[in-house]
């Protein structure tokens, strides 16, 4: 939302390109668990398990195993494509770090109370330069001219959510497809200004809401 501006959008729906986040990032952290998986098996094995969960009574309506679940043999075989492709694509991205790295277990969540709101960092991976903590996130396509102030926000929201409230020393903003690195430092400015943006786009986000005074 902070990088469309606080403009609405539709009711999420998941289709082949916002499954692929999920799988690929489930498929690596399966790579790294065994070598000897490639990207389109590790993709078959999380989806089978996501599946398995169908089966099992363990998969909430609107999920993303309920998605899989109801989804034709066509449209599963475009799925794991993606996954693929987005698995590869963050595999490359890491072999060129030099610090340890691991795959996001989850994005960063961190409840507002009392606002019924929860705010969503995007991460994707987890690199260890010492004590410090850096985060690299994933995107396809190009970035926009709010791409800068997006990084901020999930940079603030990371740290929201860090249990001991420790910001990351640096967000990362990797674009594959356009060759393109962002970054911005975990300093008390832009943590500050990710804040302001995150409650801008609140206030856009509820005059958009508001019903015009007839």
């Amino acid at each position: 939302m902070v990088e469309r501006a606080g403009a609405p959008s539709g009711p999420f729906r998941w289709s082949p390109a916002t499954a692929r986040r999920a799988l690929g990032n489930a498929a690596l952290r399966r790579q790294l668990a065994n070598h000897e998986l490639s990207s389109v098996a590790a993709v078959d094995e999380e989806v089978s398990e996501q599946l398995l969960r169908v089966l099992d009574g363990r998969a909430r309506a609107g999920s993303l195993a309920s998605f899989l679940a109801q989804s034709a043999p066509s449209t599963l075989g475009l799925i794991g494509a993606e996954a693929a492709a987005w698995a590869t694509e963050l595999s490359e991205a890491a072999d060129g770090l030099t610090y340890p790295w691991s795959v996001a277990a989850s994005d960063a969540f961190y409840d507002v109370a009392t606002a019924r709101t929860t705010l969503r960092g995007r991460r994707d991976l987890i690199v260890l330069r010492g004590d410090e903590r850096v985060v690299v996130r994933v995107r396809a396509g190009a970035p926009g001219k709010s791409s800068g102030p997006g990084l901020r926000a999930d940079l603030t929201i990371d740290a929201l959510a860090h249990p001991e409230g420790v910001a990351a020393a640096r967000i990362i903003g990797l674009w594959p497809e356009a060759g393109v690195v962002l970054s911005v430092d975990g300093t008390v400015e832009d943590l500050r200004g990710g804040a302001h943006d995150l409650v801008r786009t609140a206030v856009t986000q509820q005059r958009h809401r508001l019903t015009p005074a007839a």
